[in-house]
């Protein structure tokens, strides 16, 4: 679904593979048979690493082709296949990144210990997604008998969760094993802020709509894609030393491309409403007929440029363009000069317990957290990016007045009142005397606004 990221030239599973085959005997080399007459017969040991070569290409292929239709597959039958495949990843980069320390727990008989990073996780998932389904399926959800007092008591209910595991933790501390118990507690909890935090945002990416959620995931992948062509055509300058391979050139080429392919995805998805449209029915898919008021970034705009010296006078440059655009650099630039980062953290945490993969969950790819250590924080980034600048917050002011009449007393109403003046007064909507004067025609002492009003 996703690849690790490089800036350079990157090195497949079978190169990785024969570093670890000793070098055949110099001598063998130097010194050939005088006998051996048949000079077009290959070594051994050359046909056996030809053979492991191929067979790993076609493994890695074949993989590749699966994930590819998988995944467009379920992103064109709808949301909740989506969020499977979401909440596939995250257990199984869990359990990547948690075996990585895991391991003395089977020498240290602390078997226990493992399962508790379980109902750690489990608990985690409930909290998040319970997070999400309330904030985006709240008229769902008020009207079940069932789910509505679990949704009026989620974040209680999480809590309680959390703290039973809590309890749990410290009564199975053992002396002699602190260390090692208190160091799992600790990676446990990196593991889940670093993948399943991360990863829940991804989630909601989903439910604002297919967009952001695809057009992230594809930019990493595309500035992955360049960077293994950049850096082999013309990388000579190493990047970083966590990742060798990795090269300056392929890096900033990888910038440019993805930018290049960010913007003709960006015109083909703009074209669609079943990727611009939030997430109203978890079973929408690509066939039914979806129709929204489309955010405005994805609705055209004039841009006119000041006027140059270089220009005429009189003359500007005017263009017309959807907002989405200027964002899709944005976030392009991030999957090519952040992004990457996440990768090159990965490459460090492998480097520390000597490993070349977090695990085999893909074959031919090695595990799934190789395949997905830039989109996580990506994914982070569009959300964050997305609820900043672009989205759109509708309020009825009938409602909002209607829950200050109703919901508020006449002192706190009063306190709504002299902030929205000087908002005003600063945003330049009244003048400041203005905001002055009816600020005194208030009072200083708010307790007394209620006189005034009766007065």
């Amino acid at each position: 679904m996703a690849g690790r990221q490089g800036a350079g030239a990157i090195e497949s599973q079978a190169e990785k593979k024969t570093e670890m085959v000793a070098e055949p005997d110099s001598t063998l080399l130097t010194k050939p048979n005088p006998e051996a007459t048949n000079t077009s017969a290959a070594p051994p040991a050359t046909v056996s690493e030809y053979e492991k070569k191929k067979a790993n290409f076609m493994v890695r292929t074949f993989w590749t082709l699966v994930m590819i239709t998988g995944f467009f597959a379920a992103l064109l039958a709808g949301h909740i296949y989506v969020v499977l495949i979401i909440t596939t990843i995250q257990i199984i980069s869990f359990k990547e990144v948690i075996a990585i320390a895991n391991i003395g727990s089977r020498a240290r008989d602390l078997r226990f210990t493992k399962s508790l990073n379980w109902y750690w996780l489990a608990t985690t998932m409930y909290f998040l997604y319970g997070e999400s389904v309330v904030y985006y399926f709240r008229h769902i959800i008020l009207v079940d008998k069932v789910l509505q007092p679990l949704s009026t008591h989620h974040r209680f209910i999480s809590f309680c969760i959390y703290i039973f595991g809590f309890v749990i933790f410290v009564t199975s501390l053992k002396p002699g094993n602190l260390r090692f118990q208190f160091s799992q507690f600790a990676w446990t909890h990196m593991a889940l802020f670093l993948i399943n935090i991360q990863a829940h945002f991804i989630l909601n990416n989903i439910f604002e709509g297919l967009i952001w959620f695809f057009l992230p995931a594809a930019l990493v992948i595309t500035n992955d894609i360049f960077a293994y062509i950049c850096g082999i055509t013309f990388g000579r300058t190493q990047l970083i030393k966590l990742s060798p391979k990795k090269t300056v050139e392929g890096f900033i080429g990888a910038w440019f491309s993805t930018m290049v392919v960010g913007l003709g995805l960006t015109w083909c998805l703009l074209r669609s409403n079943y990727f611009i449209c939030p997430a109203t029915n978890l079973a929408t898919s690509i066939l039914q007929d979806i129709h929204c008021d489309p955010n405005p970034v994805f609705i055209p705009r004039t841009y006119t440029t000041p006027e140059f010296f270089f220009l005429p006078p009189g003359h500007t440059v005017s263009i017309t363009v959807a907002p989405m655009y200027f964002h899709t650099l944005v976030w392009a630039t991030f999957a090519s000069l952040i992004a990457p980062f996440g990768g090159f953290f990965a490459s460090g945490l492998k480097r520390t317990f000597k490993l070349k993969d977090f695990g085999d969950s893909i074959p031919g790819h090695g595990g799934m957290t190789d395949r997905m250590d830039c989109q996580f924080i990506m994914g982070m980034f569009a959300f964050l990016y997305y609820q900043t600048f672009i989205a759109v917050r509708d309020y009825n002011p009938g409602a909002v007045l209607d829950m200050l009449v109703t919901g508020l007393g006449v002192e706190d109403q009063a306190h709504v009142v002299k902030g929205m003046l000087q908002i005003w007064a600063r945003d330049g909507v009244i003048s400041p005397t203005a905001a002055d004067q009816i600020l005194n025609i208030l009072g200083d002492n708010l307790a007394s606004v209620s006189h005034h009003l009766t007065e």
